[in-house]
């Protein structure tokens, strides 16, 4: 049972401090106090909190593990690293909403309440867009899903599922439209001279003027590309294998063999053998790197992985079923390519392209060691 105390503060008003105590065998095992400025009040709390702890596991509950939301962001990224690298991405959105004031709160602390309001502030103060902020609670419901069965903290999926219904009715969060850019034969003409032109300045670095082009006539992620391996290729039936792809549900394992085209397989030929990788680099690297060339040549809004809706643009453009395609892209889901099959068939654009050949046949050999 409870008790309630009256009190005089210093300046001379009455205060009504609620206490509860719970008792086994005669040593207390749970205490807690709440003062309030009327009897009333103070009454109400006690019997809520009663009849709360009285529930079944409501005492157990007491005594988990209640970091904070931002502590749990970073074990989450810590422990998703030891199997496999987080996205550069991914972390970086993680670790920004673990500095956030969600992220000070207790994991018991993040309701369905808090996470509206976290999405109300990216919307109205941070200015973030709403498939920017559904990014942001997608990334966050994968933190929600492992920390209460894996480590015991607090953080409800209930409360998350809440959130997102009624983020949704106020329109904090929505699908971002589909993204249709794909690069033109003109601006890949200046990519790849651009990038010829800087290795030959800096010969050692990333050679983008081979990647680049892999990624169009691959179809391959940048991920990917960084992760394929000399022992993974079947040279009679120009495949290799995926390792990790991409997938909704299975990050790990998922390994696929890939058709490759004769243009990614020539490009793969001019590589050395420098390291188990054909490609060993990181996507951080080759970013940067494509981020500024698209930046000097003022290329307007092209990713890096508009190469890889390019290159599917073009198999379907040279006539290619789905079937044929997918078993270069890698497409699981076929529902995903059908969007590509009003293409007309119009052929290759890229058939006697002038900078294929240059980028094929220029060396890159890393830097030698001192």
């Amino acid at each position: 049972m409870g008790t309630i105390t009256q009190r005089k503060r210093a300046n001379g008003d009455v205060a009504y401090t609620s206490q509860i105590r719970l008792k086994r065998g005669g040593v207390v095992i749970h205490s807690e106090a709440q003062t309030f400025d009327r009897k009333t009040d103070a009454t109400a709390w006690m019997k809520r909190r009663e009849t709360e702890l009285a529930a079944p596991g409501a005492i157990a509950a007491l005594s988990k593990p209640d970091p904070k939301l931002g502590d749990v962001i970073d074990q989450y990224l810590t422990e998703s690293d030891t199997v496999k690298k987080v996205g550069r991405t991914k972390k970086a959105t993680l670790k920004a909403i673990a500095k956030m004031a969600l992220g000070e709160l207790k994991c018991s602390e993040v309701d369905s309440g808090q996470l509206v309001a976290f999405a109300r502030k990216r919307i109205t103060v941070d200015g973030a867009k709403p498939p920017t902020v559904l990014n942001d609670l997608a990334l966050l419901t994968g933190v929600f899903a492992i920390a209460e069965p894996a480590w015991g903290f607090p953080l409800s999926t209930q409360e998350m599922d809440k959130a997102k219904a009624v983020c949704r009715q106020l329109g904090y969060i929505e699908r971002a439209d589909e993204r249709t850019r794909v690069p033109t034969v003109a601006e890949m003409s200046k990519l790849i001279p651009h990038f010829l032109d800087a290795s030959r300045r800096r010969p050692w670095v990333c050679p983008m003027f081979k990647i680049v082009p892999f990624a169009l006539f691959s179809t391959r992620r940048m991920e990917e590309i960084t992760h394929l391996r000399w022992d993974d290729i079947n040279k009679e039936d120009k495949t290799i294998i995926v390792r990790d792809a991409k997938h909704p549900r299975k990050k790990i394992g998922n390994h696929l063999t890939a058709s490759i085209p004769d243009e990614a397989w020539a490009i793969i030929e001019s590589m050395p053998k420098v390291s188990d990788r054909i490609f060993p680099f990181t996507t951080d690297a080759i970013e940067a790197q494509f981020r500024r060339a698209t930046d000097w040549l003022d290329i307007e809004d092209l990713h890096f992985h508009d190469l890889r809706r390019g290159g599917v643009t073009r198999l379907f453009e040279m006539g290619k079923g789905i079937p044929e395609v997918a078993s270069v892209s890698l497409h699981k889901d076929w529902n995903m390519l059908r969007r590509y099959t009003n293409i007309k068939k119009m052929g290759d654009r890229y058939k006697g392209w002038e900078w294929l050949k240059p980028a094929i046949e220029r060396k890159w050999m890393p830097k030698p060691e001192k």
